[in-house]
């Protein structure tokens, strides 16, 4: 994500967040009527005053022109509709075209500050919210933004858009339009208190442009939006570029001085990352955040490093770096039995990957919330044990009595000793070797799962460990396919074992339910990769969501934390708290990087 990385989520399928009746005076909660407001925090106040100049990591002075190119490692795309779970959508779609309601900053855990808002509404118990739309907003088309807009938009994208949408904005209970500019959300719950901030990440779409179109049927139709950006050339499925938008409606406003300065940005894409890495090196496109540990140690040299004409540089961040690993589908029956899954992380042997593959430039991940103070450590004591005290007879006692960490090798004996551990684990969950093949005692059924892919160059990771696992008479296939037919399979959860990021910002809420809540186990499309169906992850993702302040949020976000830790759904792999980008030189940055890290959009072009 380049604008906030909030609900992150599957990162790399979504960019971004995706509400009529006669005038009425809006009715007056319980908790009293509501001042209007230019801004608002998750917690506590929102750092920047009403009326500031700008966000305090851009350069409000950034020159506006130039054309920044950028590559996509995929096999195209299908759709310009960012927001339906069919289709393959262009890149940088949603970010681009669409303005929001309200634009979160970089720099704070979570506060978002009014765009096609100029104020919102919302009394103590955040169990409304009212949004006052500016008079100049304007889509592209020059017809001006209306509530009617946001009305449509919301009820659009919960009954038609990505199922994402629906778990996300499930406890709005009505949507009203109390005149042009002016629209209210009443919520169902009032304990959950990011309704109005992620409500103001709603992207708004047109009404009037959709009113004779099929949402899901647009296809490769350039859409009507409101961004900065709109769409300008494009070959369908190997590149796109988007065209700015000069006389664009908010450009002098606080939330936007400084940022989208090219006047150009082209995504061409290549269906091999070491095609695209030699075109990046030849001039082909402009800039390249790398995910490569060998790449980035071996890659990146020559004579235009050497004088400077590209620059190389790690550039530090401070966001959750959230969970990368092998992800177990438990809805299939190999998977089902966390003991199981348990002993097949000791198969993976990360202290060699590291040294051997990458160089030593990474740390082991031990929590989904990597990297912040969201993270559990050690054994739960004071207010986190007092959260997880409820549910103990639900729990593995080890919850209470050991501390998570990954397996790790010691260097002398190597692996041995992990895949004794690994074999006792399996023969207590049933198991046993008969003919070099691992099988289950009782059924003969053998151990045996496919690791899916859709990126070559993760093979060297994936084969060690079925190496390895082999030795214990398991069987594993890796199976290699297309970008477009791996997401397919991902929206279907047709497959057994993946490598996937669950990405994490510095305020979880609403999108937790996504990711484990048992609401979206068999819903096609959601992000609940795992399978994850548990009671009291339920509950802990409920608590999560209506922290109410956050000092509580940490604590319940550690209990969360713990749990899924030891459900084993995931192996572990790695973090970095570095951003390893290369850019060709005409590109400047401005001097402060947020806490989020580099974001592109408030780069810009020398003259």
């Amino acid at each position: 994500m380049t604008r906030t990385r909030k609900a992150s989520t599957l990162t790399s399928l979504f960019s971004a967040l995706a509400l009529v009746a006669l005038p009425v005076f809006s009715p007056v909660s319980a908790a009293g009527p509501a001042e209007p407001q230019h801004g608002i925090a998750m917690h506590g106040e929102p750092k920047y005053p009403a009326g500031f100049n700008h966000f305090d990591y851009v350069n409000p002075d950034a020159p506006k022109g130039g054309t920044v190119k950028m590559a996509v490692v995929a096999n195209g795309f299908d759709s310009f509709n960012p927001f339906d779970i069919r289709g393959v959508a262009a890149a940088g779609i949603s970010t681009y075209l669409y303005d929001t309601l309200l634009e979160s900053s970089d720099d704070e855990p979570f506060s978002a500050y009014g765009l096609i808002a100029e104020s919102l509404e919302t009394p103590e118990d955040r169990s409304y919210v009212v949004f006052n739309l500016r008079e100049q907003a304007r889509f592209h088309d020059g017809e001006p933004i209306t509530a009617e807009d946001v009305k449509f938009s919301f009820q659009i994208l919960t009954t038609k858009g990505h199922p994402f949408f629906r778990n996300y904005y499930a406890d709005v209970s009505k949507v009203t339009i109390e005149d042009t500019r002016r629209v209210r959300f009443d919520f169902s719950d009032t304990s959950n208190r990011e309704l109005p901030l992620i409500l103001g990440q709603m992207p708004i779409l047109p009404a009037h442009y959709w009113e004779d179109r099929e949402f899901g049927e647009n296809g490769l139709t350039p859409p009507v939006g409101s961004g900065p950006y709109r769409i300008g050339s494009f070959e369908a499925g190997r590149s796109i570029t988007y065209e700015r938008i000069e006389d664009y409606w908010a450009k002098d406003l606080g939330v936007r001085t400084g940022r989208f300065n090219f006047d150009k940005i082209t995504y061409d894409y290549y269906t091999d990352d070491t095609v695209a890495l030699e075109g990046f090196k030849a001039g082909s496109f402009d800039f390249r955040v790398e995910s490569s540990a060998k790449n980035w140690a071996t890659a990146y040299t020559g004579g235009k490093f050497d004088n400077g004409t590209i620059v190389k540089e790690a550039i530090e961040h401070h966001r959750p770096t959230g969970m990368q690993g092998f992800a177990f589908n438990t809805r299939r029956d190999v998977f089902s039995d966390p003991q199981v899954r348990e002993a097949l992380a000791y198969g993976f042997d990360f202290e060699w990957a590291n040294k051997n593959l990458f160089f030593g430039q990474y740390t082991r991940t031990d929590s989904y919330f990597e990297n912040s103070e969201l993270a559990s450590t050690g054994l739960p004591e004071g207010r986190e044990l007092e959260i997880l005290e409820p549910f103990r007879d639900q729990l593995d006692e080890a919850v209470f009595t050991e501390e998570y960490t990954p397996p790790e090798t010691d260097g002398q004996s190597g692996l041995r000793q992990n895949l004794k551990t690994a074999l006792d684990l399996l023969r207590s969950a049933g198991f046993e070797i008969r003919n070099g093949k691992m099988v289950h005692g009782e059924t003969g059924e053998p151990l045996a799962f496919e690791i899916l892919l859709f990126q070559k160059s993760f093979e060297r990771v994936v084969l060690p460990f079925k190496n390895n696992l082999a030795r214990l008479g398991i069987d594993v296939t890796v199976r290699l396919v297309d970008s477009n037919q791996y997401i397919q399979r991902l929206r279907e959860f047709d497959y057994d074992m993946i490598t996937q990021v669950f990405g994490q910002s510095d305020s979880p809420g609403n999108e937790q339910r996504e990711y484990w809540h048992s609401s979206t186990v068999d819903a096609k499309g959601s992000r609940n990769y795992m399978g994850v169906s548990d009671p009291v992850v339920d509950e802990l993702v409920n608590m999560v969501i209506q922290a109410p302040n956050r000092e509580e949020l940490v604590h319940r976000v550690r209990a969360l934390d713990r749990v899924l830790l030891n459900g084993h759904y995931v192996i572990p792999h790695w973090h970095l708290t570095k951003d390893r980008v290369a850019y060709w030189n005409f590109l400047q940055r401005p001097g402060e990087t947020p806490k989020n890290g580099v974001d592109l959009n408030n780069w810009w072009a020398k003259p």
